[in-house]
């Protein structure tokens, strides 16, 4: 799955165009390299979002096209 998608579907980001935005801002990394919004996110994967001073990062636990807001929350783990 496309990474913007899946930072929509997982709602770690609320909308498809400001993780596009995130992504091409150089504000998104999976395992610590900097990603497109096309990259390919895959289960064990960590992803890690800067939003200004603080960051965020999960690691993909499931990839699902689509999820109800409960279903949401099982995709990602937060790690720190």
């Amino acid at each position: 799955m496309r990474l913007d998608k899946f930072l929509k579907n997982s709602r770690l980001i609320k909308r498809r165009t400001v993780a596009k935005d995130a992504c091409e801002g150089e504000k998104v990394y999976i395992n610590g390299k900097q990603a497109k919004p096309s990259t390919t996110v895959k289960i064990g994967d960590v992803v890690e979002i800067v939003f200004g001073e603080r960051s965020i990062k999960a690691e993909v636990l499931d990839i699902t096209d689509r999820a109800s807001k409960e279903a949401a929350k099982e995709m990602y783990r937060i790690i720190e």
